[in-house]
Formats: structure tokens, C-alpha cells, sequence
């Protein structure tokens, strides 16, 4: 894989077309600033089922389609494996990651393999509601000690990465907690992973439903948490 693009920026969408259509202008923005040698990776249902490709061709970014499946984590294997960075970003489709926030991850590029962008540490925040904070900081409490995480944020898909580094992990969850899945398997590959959170402010999705089923999301989350800490 050429590594001729300094960072790809990848965003999983599942009926976003809405948010797309603010996101993307925005995202392009911030990306001008930090120079031209850059890549947006827009992973769209296996079948289009809006006008996100639309959106996509009329801001000049590049548009696929998950393979082997319609699930998140499908996306972020598409992803990855079509992705040229040097470095890699992954960011929500909603609104609830902005894009002014890229450069405050990417200014640790060069010092960190991971780059977290962080609700649970001092000045890191969330607009979800009770429950959702709740659950979220179960989840982010027992991976980062089951599975010896030193950080606080593990769930946040809203991260920056050393790209080399992803395309060497063969990853298997199908749902969101690939994300975990993500740092668990970096970490177990380095034990000297270098992890930087950046404090970050999470917002309410802009336009649409959330694609999370909070019992499946729940269950997920166990039985994954189960495969990794005891699996081979």
C-alpha cells in the first residue's frame, strides 16, 4: 500500500446523506489547512439506499461500498483496506464528531501511534443522555481493565492512527465494538503502544436515528469482551 496520502479520513455511513451534506464541506475545510496530500473514504451501505454517493461525487471525496457485509465493522475493514495514509482517521457520519476537532488530533501524529479523542478525561464531555453516559462509561471501565487499556476513552470510534499499524490487524467483530477490538489487538501487538487523549467534546447526532440497538449493543459488548480476553 502506497503511503503517498499523509492521512485518510474514513467515515462509516448507513443513511447519513442528511448529515453528510454539512459534514463533508466542513471536513474538506479543515483538511485544506493541514495541507493537499489528503484522502475522505465516505463507506456506504453494500447498496446505496439514499443519495450519499450523490453528496459524495458533488464534493469531490470518494465513495465506496462495504464488502462481505452491512455491518459497522464491514465498514471499517472496507475502510482500512482502501485507505492510502500515512496516517488514518476515523469519524462518525452524524454530526456528533466535528471536523474543526481533526487538527487537535493530528497535531500528536508524530509522537503517538494512537490518538484518542476523549470524553472521560478532564475537559472531555458528552451530550448523551443518562443512560447512554452511563452504559458508555461501564463499557469504557471494564475493557480498559479487563483488557489492561491504559486509557480512559476506549470506545470513541473518533480516533487517529498510525496506518501501517491497522493494516496489519486481521479484525473480526462485526458491530461497534470493533473499535475496542481495534486498540485491544494494537496493544497486544506492542505492548508499548504510545496512546495520547485529547479532551473532546461529544455532540447529539445531527439528523436520523442512531443505527445502535442498546440490548444487542450490550450483548455485543460481553461476548466480545469475553473473546478477546480469553481467546487466542
Amino acid at each position: 500500500m502506497s503511503n503517498h496520502i499523509k492521512v485518510a479520513v474514513i467515515i462509516p455511513s448507513y443513511l447519513e446523506e442528511e448529515n453528510l451534506r454539512i459534514i463533508i464541506p466542513r471536513l474538506k475545510n479543515e483538511m485544506q489547512k493541514l495541507g493537499n496530500d489528503y484522502e475522505i473514504l465516505v463507506i456506504d451501505a453494500m447498496h446505496a439506499m439514499d443519495y450519499t454517493e450523490d453528496v459524495c461525487k458533488n464534493n469531490n471525496v470518494t465513495y465506496l461500498n462495504r464488502t462481505n457485509g452491512n455491518n459497522y465493522g464491514d465498514a471499517v475493514r472496507t475502510g482500512i483496506m482502501n485507505a492510502r495514509g500515512k496516517y488514518i482517521i476515523f469519524m462518525d457520519a452524524d454530526g456528533s464528531h466535528s471536523p474543526e476537532f481533526i487538527n487537535k488530533l493530528y497535531q500528536y501524529k508524530d509522537d503517538y501511534d494512537v490518538v484518542i479523542a476523549s470524553r472521560y478525561i478532564e475537559g472531555g464531555a458528552t451530550d448523551n443522555n443518562r443512560i447512554l453516559i452511563l452504559m458508555s462509561w461501564v463499557v469504557n471501565i471494564v475493557y480498559s481493565i479487563v483488557l489492561n487499556l491504559r486509557c480512559k476513552d476506549v470506545s470513541n470510534s473518533f480516533k487517529l492512527y498510525r496506518g501501517d499499524l491497522l493494516r496489519n490487524l486481521n479484525l473480526y467483530c462485526n458491530n461497534f465494538d470493533i473499535v475496542e477490538e481495534i486498540l485491544f489487538k494494537l496493544k497486544k501487538i506492542n505492548n508499548n503502544l504510545k496512546i495520547k487523549e485529547v479532551p473532546f467534546s461529544f455532540k447529539k447526532r445531527m439528523f436520523g436515528e442512531t443505527k445502535r440497538n442498546l440490548f444487542l449493543f450490550m450483548v455485543s459488548y460481553i461476548f466480545t469482551l469475553i473473546k478477546l480476553r480469553f481467546g487466542k
